[in-house]
């Protein structure tokens, strides 16, 4: 596939696609089928009826070069859905998954101590966000200032009776962290 849009198009709507898929989609006129799928016609229509365009071709691009791997289309090329993040209620149908020995989260050194106090929260979201290694939790840690990687004992949780999910682009969910599993 050539890259035929600018970064700059590529990022406006990846976060255009990421507002109205995990958390507005009434904005647009959406609703959420079962598992977060929306029709790809539909979501076109509704992107240029409410003043940003999206043809099918940049639709496709956003989708498969997207770094954190956010949206997926179905197996049939009719619909498409973000993989998690979302803050809209919607069941995104995963089967709960035995995690790895440890996962890892990674966050801004000002939360650490409501963390360490009251482990780590959903928040607005459905799921708490977990990585399989140490290097994307610094980066997602980095988006809230000074980053600071904690380890998570995932296989102590699942063996504790917590349920992990893996979404489709690898990130971890589960509903809480108690602090009892975090090692900083």
């Amino acid at each position: 596939m050539l890259d035929t849009m600018s970064p700059e198009r590529v990022v406006r709507v990846s976060k255009f696609l990421s507002k109205h898929l995990r958390h507005q989609p009434e904005r647009l006129g959406l609703v959420l089928a079962s598992g977060g799928w929306v029709d790809v016609v539909e979501l076109l229509a509704a992107c240029a009826k409410n003043g940003f365009a999206i043809t099918r071709a940049e639709l496709d691009e956003v989708v498969a070069t997207n770094d954190k791997k956010r949206f997926a289309i179905d197996e049939t090329g009719t619909r498409i859905r973000a993989n998690q993040g979302h803050t809209t209620e919607v069941d995104l149908e995963l089967a709960a998954s035995e995690p790895p020995v440890t996962l890892f989260h990674g966050t801004g050194e000002r939360s650490l101590p409501a963390i360490l106090a009251s482990g780590v929260l959903k928040m607005a979201r459905h799921h708490v966000h977990l990585s399989a290694d140490r290097e994307t939790a610094r980066t997602v840690g980095a988006r809230h200032g000074r980053p600071v990687v904690l380890e998570v004992a995932a296989r102590e949780m699942h063996l504790a009776g917590f349920e992990f999910f893996l979404s489709a682009n690898g990130v971890w969910l589960v509903d809480h962290v108690p602090p009892a599993f975090l090692r900083v």
